[in-house]
């Protein structure tokens, strides 16, 4: 089996499981809205993530009548988003560290207590 972010299907694969004209995955790849692998010889080559952003792309323009500038936008954010979720994972993995470890380090955190909330910022290493 495949990963999800290994390179294994062609183009015309792709395009005939989504039922789309190849054109427009290559439309999509000149919009930047998707960046296939491609083989020394040039052919280009999806994996699974690309297929799921692809049919993300058609959803939005097909169901949502969202343009392909407004594609854009979405997916900058959605990826925006993506990262801020996974920082704030982080971010409470070490606090519950420190929580569990009875204490949070000086040189770690400042922290403020507003409105019976304790906020706590973290320095940069």
């Amino acid at each position: 089996m495949y990963g999800y972010d290994e390179p294994v299907f062609l183009i015309s694969v792709v395009a005939k499981v989504l039922n789309i004209h190849p054109q427009t995955l290559r439309q999509y790849e000149r919009e930047g809205l998707i960046a296939p692998s491609r083989t020394e010889g040039k052919m280009r080559l999806y994996s699974q993530r690309d297929i799921d952003r692809i049919k993300m792309i058609l959803r939005l323009t097909r169901e949502l009548g969202v343009n392909l500038a407004g594609v854009d936008i979405i997916l900058r954010l959605k990826e925006q988003i993506n990262e801020m979720e996974k920082e704030i994972e982080e971010l409470r993995e070490e606090l519950n560290e420190c929580k569990s470890q009875g204490y949070v380090p000086k040189n770690r955190a400042v922290v403020q207590r507003k409105n019976n909330y304790e906020i706590i910022i973290f320095d940069e290493d």
